[in-house]
C-alpha cells in the first residue's frame, strides 16, 4: 500500500476542485455498490462476498469524511485520518469474527452468484483507481483514500478467486480463506493509516506559523 513521504508540507492535502469531483463520483459507485453486493451476500450465502460489501461502505464513508476535511488544519485532517483507520480496524476485527463463526456453517455459499457480483464489483473498483491514481500520493487523509480504493480491487478479485474455489471444490472453505484475508488487509491498511496520521498529528505545530 506504499509507504508515505518524508516531507508532508510537499503532499497534496486535496485543495483541488478535480480531487473533489472524482471523490464525488467514486463515493456514489461505491454507495450503490454496498447495496447491491451486500443484497448479493444474503442470497448467496458468502461471507467473502459481505466482507466486500463491508470495504464499499467503509470506502464510501471514508471518502465522505475525507471531502468533510478539506482545507482543514494539518491536525484535523490527521484526526479523520485516525477515525478511519479506527473503522477500517472494526470492519477488520468484524469479518474475522464472523468468518471464524461461519466455519461451523456447513452451508456452501452460490459460486455463480458470488463470481457474478465479484465481476461488477471488480469493474466499479477499477474505475474508482483510475479516477483516484493520481491522487494515490498525499497526506494521511488524502493517502486512507487511496488505500481503501485499492483494497476494494484487490478484494474484489479475491471474491472472484473464491467463487472459482467453491466452485471447483464443493466447499465453504475457499470462501472463508479468503474473507480471512481481506480481514487482514483490512487491518493491515488501519494500521499504515494510524502510522502516518500519528506522524502528521506530531508535526502539527511546525505548521501553526504558516496558518495550516
Amino acid at each position: 500500500m506504499g509507504a508515505c513521504c518524508g516531507h508532508s508540507n510537499k503532499q497534496f492535502d486535496g485543495m483541488s476542485k478535480d480531487y473533489r469531483r472524482r471523490l464525488w463520483l467514486v463515493i456514489a459507485l461505491n454507495a450503490v455498490m454496498f447495496v447491491v453486493e451486500m443484497t448479493a451476500a444474503q442470497t448467496a450465502g458468502s461471507k467473502a462476498l459481505q466482507a466486500d460489501a463491508l470495504d464499499f461502505f467503509g470506502d464510501a464513508v471514508t471518502y465522505g469524511i475525507s471531502l468533510a476535511v478539506i482545507g482543514a488544519s494539518l491536525r484535523t485532517r490527521a484526526l479523520a485520518a485516525l477515525a478511519k483507520g479506527g473503522s477500517l480496524l472494526l470492519m477488520g476485527l468484524w469479518v474475522a469474527g464472523s468468518t471464524a463463526y461461519q466455519v461451523f456453517v456447513f452451508g456452501v455459499p452460490q459460486a455463480v452468484v458470488m463470481g457474478s457480483i465479484g465481476f461488477l464489483a471488480l469493474a466499479v473498483n477499477l474505475a474508482s483507481v483510475l479516477l483516484l491514481v493520481r491522487y494515490k500520493d498525499g497526506d494521511a487523509n488524502v493517502r486512507s483514500v487511496w488505500l481503501c480504493s485499492r483494497n476494494d480491487a484487490i478484494g474484489n478479485v479475491a471474491v472472484m478467486l473464491a467463487a472459482f474455489g467453491v466452485w471447483g471444490t464443493a466447499s465453504a472453505w475457499p470462501d472463508l480463506i479468503v474473507a480471512g484475508l481481506m480481514a487482514a488487509l483490512f487491518l493491515s491498511s488501519a494500521v499504515q493509516i494510524f502510522i502516518q496520521a500519528m506522524r502528521e498529528v506530531r508535526q502539527e505545530p511546525s505548521y501553526a506559523a504558516t496558518g495550516r
